[in-house]
């Protein structure tokens, strides 16, 4: 990181801004095509946690080429100034890179999905067979990821 007064190296201070994130956008490629997608997601461990349907075309892309990097962010504010290149922005960002593998099992789907409602505060109870079979799970294994802060 060109700007090492701001990076975040602390693995614990990462997974805190991880965890308070609401979005988290998943960046993969095809072909000479990127393609970025905001989702909905859980983490734990250094594994990041997503649904999404049956089909699509980050589906497609990521069974092709598995590989992805993500980013997320908190606390975001614009910071003006009196002259206009001198305005900043305060936040924590996160960005990592690592491999997709899908989720196949009903099992392993329903802890899947317990970890993503988590992320959001609500503890799922129960979800039907019927439901999980009718759901894409997959996860992004974290090989690397690198904090960033601005305006603190």
């Amino acid at each position: 990181m060109r700007r090492k007064d701001k990076e975040i190296t602390d693995q614990k201070a990462m997974d805190e801004i991880i965890k308070k994130a609401q979005v988290c956008r998943l960046g993969v490629s095809y072909e000479s095509m990127a393609y970025i997608i905001p989702m909905s997601f859980g983490y734990v461990d250094r594994v990041l946690y997503f649904h999404s349907g049956l089909e699509g075309l980050k589906l497609l892309i990521l069974r092709e080429n598995p590989k992805a990097c993500f980013e997320v962010e908190i606390d975001t504010e614009v910071i003006p100034s009196d002259q206009g290149c001198n305005w900043s922005m305060r936040y924590q960002s996160v960005i990592g890179f690592g491999e997709v593998e899908f989720i196949e099992d009903l099992e392993g789907k329903r802890k899947a999905l317990q970890i993503i409602m988590q992320q959001y505060g609500d503890d799922l109870k129960m979800v039907e067979e019927a439901g999980l079979a009718g759901i894409t799970i997959f996860k992004l294994v974290v090989s690397t990821m690198t904090g960033k802060k601005s305006g603190y």
